[in-house]
Protein backbone atom coordinates (compact mmCIF):
# COMPACT_ATOMS: atom_id res chain seq x y z
CA UNK A 1 0.00 0.00 0.00
CA UNK A 2 1.34 3.45 -0.86
CA UNK A 3 2.09 5.61 2.14
CA UNK A 4 -0.37 8.45 2.55
CA UNK A 5 0.95 11.96 2.98
CA UNK A 6 -0.15 13.49 6.29
CA UNK A 7 -2.94 16.02 5.96
CA UNK A 8 -1.70 19.60 6.25
CA UNK A 9 -3.64 21.58 8.86
CA UNK A 10 -5.65 24.44 7.35
CA UNK A 11 -6.05 27.54 9.52
CA UNK A 12 -8.59 30.29 9.17
CA UNK A 13 -7.31 33.84 9.58
CA UNK A 14 -8.92 33.97 13.02
CA UNK A 15 -7.06 30.81 14.08
CA UNK A 16 -3.77 32.17 12.68
CA UNK A 17 -4.31 35.42 14.60
CA UNK A 18 -4.88 33.50 17.83
CA UNK A 19 -1.56 31.72 17.48
CA UNK A 20 0.35 34.92 16.67
CA UNK A 21 -1.28 37.01 19.41
CA UNK A 22 -0.59 34.38 22.06
CA UNK A 23 3.03 34.14 20.93
CA UNK A 24 3.29 37.93 21.11
CA UNK A 25 1.79 37.77 24.62
CA UNK A 26 -0.98 40.18 23.64
CA UNK A 27 -3.66 37.76 24.83
CA UNK A 28 -3.60 39.21 28.34
CA UNK A 29 -2.66 42.44 30.11
CA UNK A 30 0.32 41.42 32.25
CA UNK A 31 1.97 38.29 30.83
CA UNK A 32 5.40 39.07 32.29
CA UNK A 33 4.31 40.12 35.76
CA UNK A 34 5.42 43.36 37.36
CA UNK A 35 8.51 45.14 38.61
CA UNK A 36 12.00 45.48 37.10
CA UNK A 37 12.32 41.78 36.26
CA UNK A 38 9.40 41.97 33.82
CA UNK A 39 11.37 44.10 31.35
CA UNK A 40 14.23 41.69 30.56
CA UNK A 41 11.71 38.83 30.61
CA UNK A 42 9.62 40.55 27.92
CA UNK A 43 12.67 41.31 25.77
CA UNK A 44 13.91 37.74 26.15
CA UNK A 45 10.56 36.37 24.95
CA UNK A 46 10.11 38.79 22.05
CA UNK A 47 13.78 38.51 21.04
CA UNK A 48 14.17 42.23 20.47
CA UNK A 49 12.40 45.54 21.09
CA UNK A 50 12.90 48.21 18.44
CA UNK A 51 14.32 51.64 19.33
CA UNK A 52 13.10 54.74 17.51
CA UNK A 53 13.72 58.47 17.78
CA UNK A 54 10.19 59.82 17.18
CA UNK A 55 8.73 61.14 20.43
CA UNK A 56 5.41 62.74 19.48
CA UNK A 57 4.26 60.21 22.07
CA UNK A 58 6.58 58.11 24.27
CA UNK A 59 9.33 56.47 22.20
CA UNK A 60 8.49 53.08 20.83
CA UNK A 61 10.87 50.96 22.95
CA UNK A 62 9.09 52.15 26.10
CA UNK A 63 5.68 51.87 24.39
CA UNK A 64 6.23 48.27 23.24
CA UNK A 65 7.20 47.21 26.76
CA UNK A 66 4.29 49.09 28.36
CA UNK A 67 1.90 47.24 26.03
CA UNK A 68 2.90 43.99 27.75
CA UNK A 69 3.82 45.30 31.23
CA UNK A 70 1.09 47.59 32.62
CA UNK A 71 3.25 48.86 35.50
CA UNK A 72 6.32 49.36 33.28
CA UNK A 73 8.64 52.21 34.29
CA UNK A 74 11.33 53.72 32.08
CA UNK A 75 13.94 53.17 34.78
CA UNK A 76 13.32 49.42 34.50
CA UNK A 77 14.80 49.43 30.99
CA UNK A 78 17.73 51.56 32.10
CA UNK A 79 18.36 49.17 34.98
CA UNK A 80 18.33 46.19 32.60
CA UNK A 81 20.79 47.91 30.24
CA UNK A 82 23.13 49.78 32.57
CA UNK A 83 22.96 48.04 35.96
CA UNK A 84 21.98 44.41 35.45
CA UNK A 85 23.38 44.40 31.89
CA UNK A 86 20.77 41.81 30.93
CA UNK A 87 19.99 43.61 27.64
CA UNK A 88 22.17 45.38 25.09
CA UNK A 89 21.67 47.48 21.98
CA UNK A 90 22.41 46.29 18.49
CA UNK A 91 20.92 45.97 15.01
CA UNK A 92 18.26 43.37 14.15
CA UNK A 93 16.14 44.70 11.27
CA UNK A 94 16.56 48.06 13.06
CA UNK A 95 18.29 49.32 16.19
CA UNK A 96 16.88 47.33 19.10
CA UNK A 97 17.25 46.12 22.66
CA UNK A 98 18.29 42.44 22.66
CA UNK A 99 18.88 39.95 25.51
CA UNK A 100 22.57 39.92 26.47
CA UNK A 101 22.33 36.13 26.54
CA UNK A 102 21.94 36.35 22.74
CA UNK A 103 24.95 38.60 22.14
CA UNK A 104 27.13 35.83 20.69
CA UNK A 105 24.70 35.47 17.78
CA UNK A 106 25.52 39.06 16.77
CA UNK A 107 29.31 38.80 17.02
CA UNK A 108 29.66 37.49 13.43
CA UNK A 109 27.68 40.51 12.21
CA UNK A 110 30.04 42.81 14.13
CA UNK A 111 32.99 41.07 12.51
CA UNK A 112 31.49 41.65 9.05
CA UNK A 113 31.18 45.35 9.88
CA UNK A 114 34.87 45.43 10.83
CA UNK A 115 35.89 43.74 7.61
CA UNK A 116 33.56 45.73 5.34
CA UNK A 117 32.02 48.84 6.92
CA UNK A 118 28.84 50.27 5.42
CA UNK A 119 29.26 53.16 2.98
CA UNK A 120 27.61 55.40 5.59
CA UNK A 121 30.92 55.27 7.48
CA UNK A 122 33.19 56.09 4.53
CA UNK A 123 33.89 59.55 5.94
CA UNK A 124 35.25 58.16 9.22
CA UNK A 125 39.03 58.46 9.19
CA UNK A 126 41.42 56.19 11.06
CA UNK A 127 42.39 59.23 13.09
CA UNK A 128 38.77 59.89 14.16
CA UNK A 129 38.25 56.24 15.11
CA UNK A 130 41.54 56.04 17.01
CA UNK A 131 40.64 59.22 18.88
CA UNK A 132 37.33 57.98 20.28
CA UNK A 133 38.80 54.59 21.19
CA UNK A 134 41.72 56.29 22.98
CA UNK A 135 39.34 58.50 24.97
CA UNK A 136 37.16 55.58 26.07
CA UNK A 137 40.15 53.44 27.05
CA UNK A 138 41.72 56.29 28.99
CA UNK A 139 38.73 58.06 30.54
CA UNK A 140 35.99 55.45 30.63
CA UNK A 141 32.48 55.55 29.19
CA UNK A 142 31.61 58.70 27.26
CA UNK A 143 28.92 60.30 25.14
CA UNK A 144 29.27 62.63 22.19
CA UNK A 145 28.71 65.55 24.59
CA UNK A 146 31.95 64.65 26.36
CA UNK A 147 33.95 65.31 23.18
CA UNK A 148 34.52 69.05 22.91
CA UNK A 149 37.60 69.36 20.71
CA UNK A 150 36.17 68.19 17.36
CA UNK A 151 36.77 70.33 14.31
CA UNK A 152 33.16 70.83 13.22
CA UNK A 153 32.18 69.93 9.65
CA UNK A 154 29.15 70.58 7.45
CA UNK A 155 26.32 68.04 7.69
CA UNK A 156 26.01 65.75 4.66
CA UNK A 157 22.33 65.08 5.43
CA UNK A 158 19.69 66.21 7.91
CA UNK A 159 20.29 63.44 10.47
CA UNK A 160 24.08 63.72 10.51
CA UNK A 161 26.20 65.48 13.12
CA UNK A 162 28.74 68.25 12.68
CA UNK A 163 31.03 66.33 15.03
CA UNK A 164 33.15 63.71 13.19
CA UNK A 165 33.44 61.81 16.47
CA UNK A 166 29.73 60.94 16.42
CA UNK A 167 30.07 58.82 13.31
CA UNK A 168 33.30 57.33 14.63
CA UNK A 169 31.48 56.24 17.79
CA UNK A 170 28.72 54.73 15.65
CA UNK A 171 31.25 52.82 13.56
CA UNK A 172 32.93 51.47 16.70
CA UNK A 173 29.49 50.41 17.95
CA UNK A 174 28.58 48.55 14.77
CA UNK A 175 31.92 46.73 14.59
CA UNK A 176 31.71 45.73 18.25
CA UNK A 177 34.64 47.75 19.55
CA UNK A 178 32.21 49.74 21.73
CA UNK A 179 28.80 49.04 23.24
CA UNK A 180 26.09 51.38 24.49
CA UNK A 181 26.33 51.27 28.28
CA UNK A 182 23.64 53.87 29.00
CA UNK A 183 20.94 55.81 27.21
CA UNK A 184 19.07 58.93 28.30
CA UNK A 185 16.50 59.73 25.63
CA UNK A 186 18.54 59.54 22.45
CA UNK A 187 21.86 60.41 24.14
CA UNK A 188 24.00 57.27 24.20
CA UNK A 189 27.03 56.56 26.37
CA UNK A 190 29.63 54.22 24.91
CA UNK A 191 31.96 51.85 26.75
CA UNK A 192 34.36 49.01 26.00
CA UNK A 193 32.30 45.77 25.94
CA UNK A 194 34.70 43.90 28.19
CA UNK A 195 34.48 46.64 30.81
CA UNK A 196 30.72 47.13 30.56
CA UNK A 197 29.81 43.43 30.69
CA UNK A 198 32.62 42.54 33.10
CA UNK A 199 33.98 39.81 30.87
CA UNK A 200 37.05 37.89 31.92
CA UNK A 201 36.80 36.26 28.52
CA UNK A 202 34.65 37.46 25.64
CA UNK A 203 31.86 35.09 24.48
CA UNK A 204 32.64 32.86 21.54
CA UNK A 205 30.95 33.97 18.29
CA UNK A 206 28.15 31.70 17.13
CA UNK A 207 28.61 29.68 13.97
CA UNK A 208 26.35 30.43 11.01
CA UNK A 209 24.37 27.24 11.75
CA UNK A 210 23.87 28.40 15.34
CA UNK A 211 22.72 31.81 14.09
CA UNK A 212 20.18 30.13 11.81
CA UNK A 213 18.86 28.01 14.69
CA UNK A 214 18.62 31.15 16.81
CA UNK A 215 16.68 33.08 14.16
CA UNK A 216 14.22 30.23 13.64
CA UNK A 217 13.75 29.63 17.37
CA UNK A 218 13.26 33.36 18.02
CA UNK A 219 10.58 33.55 15.33
CA UNK A 220 8.77 30.43 16.54
CA UNK A 221 8.72 31.71 20.11
CA UNK A 222 7.48 35.23 19.32
CA UNK A 223 5.35 34.54 16.22
CA UNK A 224 4.01 31.05 16.78
CA UNK A 225 3.24 30.63 13.10
CA UNK A 226 6.13 31.47 10.76
CA UNK A 227 6.94 31.98 7.09
CA UNK A 228 10.26 32.58 5.38
CA UNK A 229 9.34 36.27 5.19
CA UNK A 230 8.54 36.53 8.88
CA UNK A 231 11.69 34.71 10.00
CA UNK A 232 13.97 36.60 7.59
CA UNK A 233 12.40 40.06 7.87
CA UNK A 234 14.74 42.35 5.87
CA UNK A 235 17.25 39.48 5.71
CA UNK A 236 16.30 37.77 2.44
CA UNK A 237 19.77 36.25 1.71
CA UNK A 238 19.25 33.81 4.60
CA UNK A 239 16.00 32.37 3.23
CA UNK A 240 17.51 29.33 1.42
CA UNK A 241 19.44 28.24 4.51
CA UNK A 242 16.44 28.78 6.80
CA UNK A 243 14.31 26.67 4.45
CA UNK A 244 16.83 23.82 4.71
CA UNK A 245 16.69 24.08 8.49
CA UNK A 246 12.87 24.03 8.45
CA UNK A 247 12.86 20.93 6.26
CA UNK A 248 15.29 19.20 8.62
CA UNK A 249 13.02 19.95 11.58
CA UNK A 250 9.97 18.72 9.68
CA UNK A 251 11.74 15.41 9.06
CA UNK A 252 12.18 15.12 12.83
CA UNK A 253 8.51 16.17 13.28
CA UNK A 254 9.50 19.22 15.29
CA UNK A 255 7.70 21.43 12.75
CA UNK A 256 4.58 20.90 10.68
CA UNK A 257 3.46 22.75 7.54
CA UNK A 258 0.16 24.61 7.74
CA UNK A 259 -1.93 26.56 5.30
CA UNK A 260 -3.38 29.95 6.17
CA UNK A 261 -6.60 31.24 4.65
CA UNK A 262 -5.83 33.79 1.94
CA UNK A 263 -2.07 33.13 1.92
CA UNK A 264 -2.05 31.61 -1.55
CA UNK A 265 1.24 29.87 -2.19
CA UNK A 266 3.04 31.41 0.79
CA UNK A 267 4.12 28.60 3.09
CA UNK A 268 3.78 28.64 6.88
CA UNK A 269 5.02 26.33 9.62
CA UNK A 270 4.43 25.85 13.33
CA UNK A 271 5.47 23.63 16.19
CA UNK A 272 2.75 21.02 16.83
CA UNK A 273 2.06 22.35 20.34
CA UNK A 274 1.38 25.85 19.00
CA UNK A 275 -1.59 24.65 16.96
CA UNK A 276 -3.50 24.00 20.17
CA UNK A 277 -3.69 27.78 20.64
CA UNK A 278 -5.59 28.23 17.39
CA UNK A 279 -8.98 27.29 18.79
CA UNK A 280 -8.77 29.08 22.14
CA UNK A 281 -10.80 32.31 22.04
CA UNK A 282 -9.12 35.53 23.17
CA UNK A 283 -10.59 37.97 25.69
CA UNK A 284 -11.51 41.46 24.45
CA UNK A 285 -8.37 43.00 25.93
CA UNK A 286 -7.52 46.45 24.54
CA UNK A 287 -3.96 47.22 23.46
CA UNK A 288 -2.94 50.58 21.98
CA UNK A 289 0.08 49.53 19.92
CA UNK A 290 3.12 51.30 18.56
CA UNK A 291 3.54 51.31 14.76
CA UNK A 292 6.94 49.70 15.55
CA UNK A 293 5.45 46.94 17.70
CA UNK A 294 6.59 43.50 16.50
CA UNK A 295 2.94 42.70 15.74
CA UNK A 296 2.68 45.70 13.42
CA UNK A 297 6.10 46.14 11.83
CA UNK A 298 5.75 43.30 9.28
CA UNK A 299 3.09 44.99 7.17
CA UNK A 300 2.37 42.16 4.68
CA UNK A 301 1.91 39.63 7.47
CA UNK A 302 -0.31 42.07 9.33
CA UNK A 303 -2.47 42.54 6.23
CA UNK A 304 -2.77 38.79 5.67
CA UNK A 305 -3.68 37.87 9.24
CA UNK A 306 -5.76 40.91 10.20
CA UNK A 307 -6.97 42.33 6.90
CA UNK A 308 -5.60 45.66 8.08
CA UNK A 309 -3.29 47.93 6.09
CA UNK A 310 -1.29 50.10 8.48
CA UNK A 311 0.04 53.37 7.07
CA UNK A 312 3.05 55.02 8.70
CA UNK A 313 2.70 58.61 7.55
CA UNK A 314 5.17 60.62 9.64
CA UNK A 315 7.13 61.39 6.47
CA UNK A 316 4.10 61.84 4.21
CA UNK A 317 2.99 65.43 3.34
CA UNK A 318 0.12 66.44 5.62
CA UNK A 319 -2.37 66.83 2.80
CA UNK A 320 -1.77 63.24 1.67
CA UNK A 321 -2.15 61.52 5.04
CA UNK A 322 -5.01 59.10 5.62
CA UNK A 323 -4.60 57.92 9.22
CA UNK A 324 -2.53 60.85 10.51
CA UNK A 325 1.07 61.72 11.40
CA UNK A 326 1.66 58.95 13.96
CA UNK A 327 -1.35 56.64 14.00
CA UNK A 328 -1.43 53.85 16.59
CA UNK A 329 -3.33 50.63 15.80
CA UNK A 330 -5.84 49.62 18.47
CA UNK A 331 -6.17 45.89 19.07
CA UNK A 332 -9.32 44.60 20.79
CA UNK A 333 -9.22 40.87 21.32
CA UNK A 334 -8.11 39.50 17.95
CA UNK A 335 -9.18 42.45 15.79
CA UNK A 336 -7.61 45.79 14.94
CA UNK A 337 -10.60 48.09 15.17
CA UNK A 338 -9.14 51.60 15.10
CA UNK A 339 -6.07 53.70 14.34
CA UNK A 340 -5.61 56.74 16.57
CA UNK A 341 -3.32 59.63 15.69
CA UNK A 342 -2.19 60.74 19.15
CA UNK A 343 0.14 63.42 20.46
CA UNK A 344 1.39 63.96 23.99
CA UNK A 345 1.11 67.59 25.11
CA UNK A 346 3.72 67.45 27.84
CA UNK A 347 3.42 71.14 28.75
CA UNK A 348 -0.36 70.87 28.98
CA UNK A 349 -0.14 67.47 30.70
CA UNK A 350 -2.61 65.83 28.35
CA UNK A 351 -2.83 63.25 25.60
CA UNK A 352 -4.37 64.80 22.48
CA UNK A 353 -6.41 62.83 19.95
CA UNK A 354 -5.52 64.33 16.59
CA UNK A 355 -7.61 61.90 14.55
CA UNK A 356 -9.76 58.87 15.37
CA UNK A 357 -10.11 56.34 12.53
CA UNK A 358 -12.39 53.31 12.76
CA UNK A 359 -11.15 50.39 10.71
CA UNK A 360 -12.33 46.86 10.02
CA UNK A 361 -15.82 45.64 10.77
CA UNK A 362 -18.79 48.02 10.90
CA UNK A 363 -19.39 47.13 14.57
CA UNK A 364 -16.01 48.50 15.64
CA UNK A 365 -17.52 51.58 17.28
CA UNK A 366 -19.07 49.42 19.99
CA UNK A 367 -15.56 49.17 21.49
CA UNK A 368 -15.30 52.93 22.09
CA UNK A 369 -15.92 52.84 25.89
CA UNK A 370 -13.21 50.17 26.37
CA UNK A 371 -10.80 52.08 24.13
CA UNK A 372 -11.42 55.32 26.03
CA UNK A 373 -10.63 53.54 29.29
CA UNK A 374 -7.39 52.24 27.73
CA UNK A 375 -6.59 55.78 26.56
CA UNK A 376 -6.76 57.02 30.15
CA UNK A 377 -4.18 54.39 31.13
CA UNK A 378 -2.08 55.34 28.10
CA UNK A 379 -2.23 59.02 29.05
CA UNK A 380 -1.00 58.27 32.58
CA UNK A 381 1.91 56.31 31.10
CA UNK A 382 2.77 59.21 28.77
CA UNK A 383 2.84 61.81 31.54
CA UNK A 384 4.69 59.87 34.24
CA UNK A 385 8.00 61.47 35.14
Amino acid sequence: MPRRSPKIPALTKAEARNIWLRAQRLDTLAPFGAGPAATPAAIAHLGYVQIDTINVIERCHHHILWSRIPDYRREHLRQAQSVDRSVFEYWTHALAYIPTADLRFFLPQMKRHREKPESWFSTVTRKDLAKVMRLVRRDGALSIRDIEDDMLVEKDHAWASRKPSRRALQLAFFNGALTVSDRVGMLKTYELPQRHFGWEKAPRPATERQVLDYLLDRALRSQGLVSLDSICHLDAPRKPAIRELIEARMRRRRLVPVTVEGAGRQEHWAEPAALADALEPLPDTVHILSPFDPLIIQRKRLRLFFGYEHLFEAYVPKEKRVLGYFALPVLVGDEIVAALDLKTDRAGKALRIQQWNWVGAGEAARHKPAIEEALHRFERFQLEA
